[in-house]
Order: C-alpha cells, then structure tokens, then sequence
C-alpha cells in the first residue's frame, strides 16, 4: 500500500471522507484509519482530506483530529501552559500571524534536529566507542578490585593504551595499594 499511497511525488494522495466517518483512499482504492493517516504524516506522504458529499477540504479538522487522538491515547506532546497560550491566541489581533510563525518554528526545530544528528553520527566512530568501552571496563575492573582486599591488578586492555589512559591506570593502581594499606 505504500507506493500505492505515496504515487507521484507532485500530487497529493486523495482522501474522501464519508458521512459515516470512513476515509476512502483514491489512489490505493481503499479505505483507511486515522492511524494510516498519521502513519503517512510521519513518512512525508502529501495528502489532501475532502468530504466525499460537498468537496470541501477538511485536511486541518482530520490532521487536528490526529493530534488530538495521540494525546488522548499516548504520551502527551502538548504541554497545558502551550494549549493554554494557543487558546487565548484565537480571537487575538496577532491570531493572523500565529500559523506562519508556528510553522517556521517546527522548521527551524527539525533543521536544527537534523544538524544535531548530524553531529552526533560523525563524532561517534565505531573504534570511538571501542576504545570507550575498553576503559570503562578497565575502571570498573580496578574500582571493583580496590574494594576486595588482595585482588588482583585489573588486567590491561588489549589495544595500545593512550598517554591518559596510562595516567588514569596509574591513579587506580595507587588507590588500590592505599586501599590495600587500609585493609591491613
């Protein structure tokens, strides 16, 4: 159903609504659930919502309609002080305003989303997180072993340890032989 949903890339999928509230898909020739609509929604597939008796689009009621079904249903996306705030925006003198903004704010929330992804993928090589891994269980071996008296030395790791790393083994190893000390 999906390369039926999303056809050409330049027109939007036709939903019809019927009086009894079924939506009818006219690309797929089939109908479908709210749920098939947000699903479409969050894989980017353009679709326009017309009532099936006069034609009008009815695309903000059913995309308004979605919204408020994942509220009801799932975890909670809109916080009361928002609603609250876009409540009293209706009937306001800047209420005219308010849909451009909100739309250039959640593009600038998703460019800056993507960017931090972005950032994220390419400072975390896969040998990054080896080599974090590797010292990590390397502390924990010797945190684990200063505290059981006569335990031995954590084994090094395999791969060529670092100037820090060597730093960082040397104060554990000193802790460990003032804790051993201790003990005695």
């Amino acid at each position: 159903m999906a390369d039926q949903a999303s056809g050409n890339a330049d027109e939007p999928v036709i939903v019809k609504k019927y009086a009894n509230r079924r939506l009818y898909n006219t690309r797929s020739s089939s109908y479908i659930t709210l749920e098939d609509l947000a699903r479409m929604t969050r894989e980017g597939i353009e679709f326009q919502v017309l009532d099936a008796k006069t034609g009008n689009d009815i695309t903000h009621q059913i995309l308004t309609q979605i919204i408020m079904e994942e509220e009801c249903n799932g975890e909670q996306m809109l916080p009361i002080g928002f609603l609250r705030q876009l409540i009293s925006m209706y009937g306001h003198s800047m209420q005219a305003m308010m849909p451009q903004y909100l739309e250039a704010s959640m593009e600038n929330f998703r460019a800056n989303q993507a960017k931090l992804q972005d950032a994220w993928k390419a400072s975390m090589d896969p040998q990054a997180f080896a080599r974090l891994a590797e010292t990590n269980m390397a502390m924990f071996k010797a945190a684990a072993n200063a505290f059981m008296p006569k335990g031995e030395p954590a084994p090094k790791p395999a791969s060529k340890p670092s100037s820090e790393l060597d730093a960082l083994r040397e104060q554990m190893a000193a802790m460990q032989r003032k804790l051993d000390e201790l003990a005695k």
